[in-house]
């Protein structure tokens, strides 16, 4: 990584608004609603509505500010818990919640909702489900082992991560360090949900260029299946975009499980 040319996402941040404006929103130059949104969303309906996740705790540690990826997990979970790097994250998601003045509006997912659930009469009820089932969002803390520390969280019967590792990784080894500190969150059964951009080497955001680590689809089955994961499910959708905002080839959507 030339650190002159890239901000690094657990050092420098990002404008999280910034993000959530290029890649989540409902503007008419906005081209990443099928990688971004559609596609994961999908995964994620199959993946819940097969029955073999669901449980108690689910703890979401993803990249930026979003939540649509959180829509379907809370019909499954009796609480989530949201871990966030940054205040700026955290203030951006707690807006949402208590539908502050200025908080960044979602209900265009209800259309990718009713496209994958088939049911436009409870899409109402969706918004007010996701947010009963969020019951704490927490600053984590990507140098520590245990990343809520000095808090110690409850182990996960679940955890869904979108992108998280690829901005906090420098390289492959930093990848699988990360890794391990990030699935002490579960239980030893416990089910892992992993959405991400491939070969992938940066992200604009406003007028920064951010790291990302680059891998394959192959380093991440490896990574899992070294680390005592039996891979569940893995679908992979190439860019569906036009643009040099961000160089990603596909985007990947894996679940597994420890034995």
């Amino acid at each position: 990584m030339d650190s002159s040319a890239h901000k690094f996402y657990p050092v420098h941040g990002f404008d999280s608004r910034d993000h959530l404006e290029t890649y989540f929103s409902n503007k008419p130059d906005m081209v990443f609603g099928d990688d971004t949104m559609k596609f994961p969303m999908e995964c994620l309906h199959r993946a819940f509505s097969e029955g073999h996740i669901k449980e108690d705790l689910l703890i979401d540690i993803s990249i930026g500010s979003f939540i649509h990826h959180l829509y379907t997990p809370s019909g499954y979970f009796k609480q989530i818990l949201v871990l966030k790097c940054s205040e700026q994250c955290i203030m951006e998601v707690n807006k949402w919640i208590n539908t502050r003045t200025g908080a960044f509006d979602w209900s265009h997912i209800m259309e990718y909702i009713k496209c994958t659930e088939g049911n436009s009469d409870q899409c109402q009820d969706k918004d007010m489900t996701l947010k009963t089932a969020i019951t704490k969002i927490m600053k984590c803390d990507i140098e520590k082992e245990n990343l809520t520390d000095p808090e110690v969280l409850p182990p996960a019967d679940c955890v869904i991560s979108a992108s998280f590792l690829d901005l906090i990784s420098k390289d492959q080894d930093d990848y699988i360090n990360n890794f391990r500190k990030f699935v002490k969150l579960l239980k030893p059964d416990g089910h892992l949900i992993l959405i991400c951009a491939l070969n992938t080497t940066y992200v604009m955001v406003g007028q920064d260029k951010v790291h990302v680590f680059r891998y394959d689809e192959k380093f991440a089955r490896k990574v899992l299946t070294d680390e005592g994961f039996v891979i569940d499910h893995c679908a992979v959708q190439k860019k569906t975009a036009v643009s040099d905002l961000i160089d990603y080839e596909a985007f990947m959507f894996i679940t597994a499980h420890r034995e």
